[in-house]
């Protein structure tokens, strides 16, 4: 692998790293983030969501946006918009203003991370791309380890803003490398943008969440929630219905007619949207129910991506040994007892209890994904593989979004009518699972054998 590829791809990871990290280093800041701006904790949660699903309604557009104007200028530009909106986060002063400038954080995130992506699967020779993919994937899976602990000792030592802060000298070092190392690649023609399918995913989507945080509200109005909520399945429905037959469309939903495509597609979803839930929903429980400091919250918080990490070598020995469906359900029912268990925790709970559920949780949560993820282009023909891609990107990364929004829907409904509005939401969420175990189950028990080595 020659020098410029190398550093082409380590472009790519760090910038796949400060997407992820601030995808994720909110959620301890979230009470003092809360405090500051004059909302409860939970509503923080807005300022995930916001991120996330602007990342997923605008990836299926990055490929398009490459192929008119050049990977180098749309990298470029997403570089520029991700840091000026971290520094509008940074200086946030209401919580509209901080969602407003998350939004725009994600415009950058959703055009920096494929682009640079799919110029480094362009552009590397065939016989480096196995350690160019390794360059990045491991920003997946180091930055949701650190952005505990980097998010709760910011936000109790100095300050929630610098979260944001940090990304700026990054973003400026990341601007003048892109310059550099990034060649202008572009197709002769783009064709058109399938506007109409953006559009009606993405006022869809937005209508969805919006409807979601209206009816979570400590007084709901009603009828702006349901009405979004009606809006949303309509257009969610439309969408579907334009896609499936439109020559050219936004994501080809045809792809859903392979069984472990689909499995992944929709189950896997859910999966997906279940786990996130949980690092978002358990420093607010540590901070508000246990009392502890974002800190303290933060470095605990740590276990769960410690397990994460750490089955990772064994993950495919266990996929060739046992079969990716029994890996696959085993995950989803442990993953379903750990959140169980992770209700049953208490303020004079033993630390070291806490750090072996978390960190269990986090070894099913790593297996889960890897079977999701190892089976989800088993059945796809090479010449679909584009579009399959593109459709998970997006589909995952409505499942990260939605998974947060639900997190706070769950707390706010408990606290409701019952006095441990937390431990209703994890066992709502451990309900939740039966959705991807019985998807699993219906799966041949030869699914996905060949991409397993079995």
């Amino acid at each position: 692998m020659d020098r410029r590829a190398r550093g082409l791809a380590l472009l790519v990871a760090g910038a796949f790293f400060m997407e992820i990290l601030d995808a994720t280093v909110i959620a301890p800041a979230a009470p003092h983030i809360a405090e500051d701006l004059g909302v409860r904790p939970v509503t923080v949660n807005v300022a995930i969501t916001a991120y996330l699903l602007t990342l997923a309604v605008l990836i299926p557009v990055s490929g398009w946006l490459t192929e008119r104007y050049g990977a180098r200028r749309v990298f470029a530009v997403a570089i520029v918009v991700f840091t000026l909106a971290s520094a509008g986060c940074a200086a946030a002063v209401n919580l509209p203003m901080l969602v407003g400038t998350r939004v725009l954080q994600g415009v950058g995130g959703a055009l920096m991370v494929p682009v640079g992506r799919l110029v480094v699967i362009r552009t590397t020779a065939k016989t480096d791309l196995v350690r160019a993919i390794a360059y990045l994937t491991w920003p997946a899976l180091a930055a949701p380890l650190i952005a505990p602990a980097l998010g709760g000792v910011l936000s109790t030592y100095a300050s929630w803003r610098w979260i944001f802060v940090l990304n700026v000298p990054l973003g400026v070092a990341a601007l003048v490398l892109a310059r550099r190392l990034v060649p202008d690649v572009r197709a002769d023609d783009a064709g058109r943008l399938d506007w109409r399918g953006f559009l009606l995913v993405a006022c869809s989507t937005a209508a969805l969440v919006a409807g979601l945080e209206g009816v979570a509200e400590p007084h709901p109005r009603w009828p702006v929630a349901i009405g979004l909520l009606v809006v949303s399945a309509v257009g969610l429905g439309s969408a579907a219905a334009y896609l499936m037959r439109s020559a050219n469309p936004l994501v080809d939903l045809r792809i859903l007619r392979v069984r472990t495509y689909r499995v992944t597609a929709l189950g896997g979803s859910v999966f997906r949207a279940v786990i996130t839930a949980i690092p978002f929903l358990l420093p607010l429980l540590f901070q508000l129910g246990f009392g502890w400091t974002a800190a303290q919250a933060g470095l605990v918080v740590i276990a769960l991506f410690a397990g994460n990490i750490g089955i990772k070598p064994a993950t495919t020995p266990l996929m060739r040994r046992f079969g990716i469906r029994t890996v696959m359900l085993a995950s989803i029912a442990a993953s379903a007892a750990c959140l169980a268990g992770i209700a049953l925790l208490r303020a004079a709970t033993p630390l070291v209890v806490v750090l072996a559920v978390l960190a269990l949780s986090g070894i099913f949560r790593s297996t889960g994904f890897t079977t999701y993820n190892t089976v989800a282009f088993a059945d796809v023909e090479p010449a679909r593989m584009t579009g399959a891609n593109t459709l998970m990107s997006t589909v995952q990364e409505l499942g990260s979004g939605l998974g947060v929004a639900l997190g706070a829907l769950l707390v706010r409904l408990g606290g409701s009518f019952s006095d441990e509005p937390f431990r209703v939401a994890f066992l709502a969420l451990a309900a939740l699972l039966v959705v991807p175990a019985v998807e699993a189950f219906r799966l041949p028990a030869t699914a996905g054998n060949v991409v397993a080595g079995r």
